[in-house]
């Protein structure tokens, strides 16, 4: 049998550092409004079709309430300016909405706190700079709104960049396997994280349970067809628990909605390992809720499962997530060969998740997988199980500092993991020309997102001002 060739590390690393010859390391800085051909409020419009028509206004909402938050729910315009400026071509499975709140904790498969990415509804196989640039404008828009001077600002994207650029140089000269099982120990020590970690703690599956659920009749657990009950057997029955509504964010279903929702769990069983698929059989659905989530995912059908095992004290949240196609779809797949591009096509957008997730991450939650209905491409999770993340208040100058050299890390880990950590070694080099061009761009890519944040908060006054007559006149 013929030998497989593989190009060695050495031999990747080279081509990374010709790479340059396609685009500069320096020329990374430079952005320009004047390239764009779209608008990004037209651009916006056309990706929340298809989305809950009555929820696309709260998305709106959301993202008028500060730059970071337009941000946050812009993918499809900084896919679309970055699609616009020469790229390294050396590509990775991106997170594809690599920002600060997109990292940060939850329950591993053995029960411990996991620190990582966690959340991939855009991740797709693309330049590994495309995420390296949303991640360091994510921390002078965090930084901003936290009140950070422009100076942390600057310094937190350079050490971003440099912690980033010196990990993957590390990953490139370890094997294989080291990469893969990787860990960072020292995150206990960085004050933003380890705040994290202690809120994380508390998230647990009874405190949802007590938060998004209140007793509503009795579940008879004591009944049988046929039998009588007794005084004793009433005694063991106890409340039933059902989802709150709690306008807008969660609103209980029932009905023929609801049965469809739990029918749906049939399909995801199946795309779970068997010894989990096996742990899921033993939960019994109890109620269902919609769920409204995020910013970006606002106006996506999102629905929760609470579920019962063993017990009352043993409840089980399940979240399913529609899933669209990723915002840098229409901006890869030019690049895409002729069976790459015929298996993209008719891939399971849920599934794309689940694999991106699983590539780059450490450990995954164990009840990670997908399902359809209606023709709907829909991701399954486990809801708020030990999960939080950073709030921008605790980014002020050295919470700002600590947090972005672990996301250089974490997002290097990842791209390690999934892609060529020789080939991105090679490219970025060990000088800080990468750093400064991508500190550059994050700043002057940060001013024009309040540039575009400022023109949707000015395209919804109008609408703003018609709620206001509507309610002149009813008076």
């Amino acid at each position: 049998m013929d030998r497989m060739q593989v190009v060695s590390a050495k031999e990747r690393f080279v081509f990374g550092q010709e790479r340059r010859k396609q685009i500069k390391r320096l020329h990374h800085g430079t952005w320009t409004a004047e390239t764009r051909r779209e608008s990004p409020l037209k651009l916006l419009e056309v990706s929340t079709r298809g989305r809950v028509p009555s929820l696309v206004t709260l998305k709106k909402e959301l993202m008028a309430a500060s730059p970071f938050g337009y941000f946050r729910g812009a993918v499809p315009v900084m896919a679309y300016d970055l699609s616009l400026m020469a790229n390294t071509g050396i590509s990775t499975q991106l997170c594809g909405d690599a920002h600060v709140r997109n990292l940060g904790a939850f329950a591993g498969p053995d029960g411990r706190l996991v620190f990582d990415i966690n959340d991939f509804d855009e991740t797709i196989v693309a330049p590994f700079e495309w995420d390296v640039k949303r991640m360091a404008t994510s921390l002078v828009l965090a930084g901003r709104a936290a009140g950070a001077k422009d100076l942390h600002c600057r310094e937190s994207t350079a050490l971003f960049t440099e912690r980033y650029r010196t990990m993957m140089h590390v990953f490139s000269r370890m094997s294989v396997l080291q990469v893969a099982k990787y860990q960072v120990h020292r995150l206990g020590n960085v004050s933003p994280v380890a705040g994290i970690l202690r809120m994380a703690e508390r998230a647990t599956p009874m405190h949802t349970l007590l938060t998004l659920t209140e007793e509503q009749g009795q579940i008879p657990t004591a009944k049988k067809k046929g039998v009588k009950a007794t005084k004793s057997s009433k005694s063991i029955d106890r409340p039933q628990r059902v989802f709150r509504t709690i306008p807008p964010n969660l609103k209980r279903l029932t009905g023929a909605m609801a049965e469809q929702v739990v029918g749906s769990l049939t399909m995801y069983a199946e795309s779970l390992q068997p010894e989990r698929r096996h742990f899921l059989a033993q939960y019994r659905p109890m109620d269902v809720a919609f769920k409204v989530v995020g910013t970006g995912s606002v106006g996506l059908r999102d629905y929760v499962v609470f579920l019962e095992g063993n017990g009352a004290k043993d409840p089980l949240f399940l979240q399913i997530k529609e899933e669209v196609a990723s915002a840098y779809a229409p901006y890869v797949a030019g690049a895409l060969k002729g069976q790459e591009r015929k298996r993209r096509r008719g891939q399971h957008e849920g599934q794309r998740v689940v694999n991106g997730e699983r590539a780059m991450q450490l450990q995954s939650d164990p009840f990670l997988g997908w399902t359809t209905m209606e023709g709907r491409d829909y991701l399954v999770r486990q809801l708020n199980d030990h999960k939080a993340s950073i709030q921008l208040e605790d980014l002020k100058s050295a919470g700002l500092l600590e947090y972005a050299g672990v996301c250089g890390e974490m997002l290097a880990r990842g791209h390690a993991r999934a892609g060529d950590s020789a080939m991105i070694a090679g490219y970025v080099g060990t000088s800080t020309r990468f750093d400064d061009a991508v500190g550059k761009f994050a700043e002057s890519y940060a001013d024009q997102t309040e540039v575009d944040w400022k023109e949707l908060v000015k395209s919804m006054k109008p609408m703003k001002s018609m709620k206001t007559k509507r309610k002149e006149g009813a008076k």
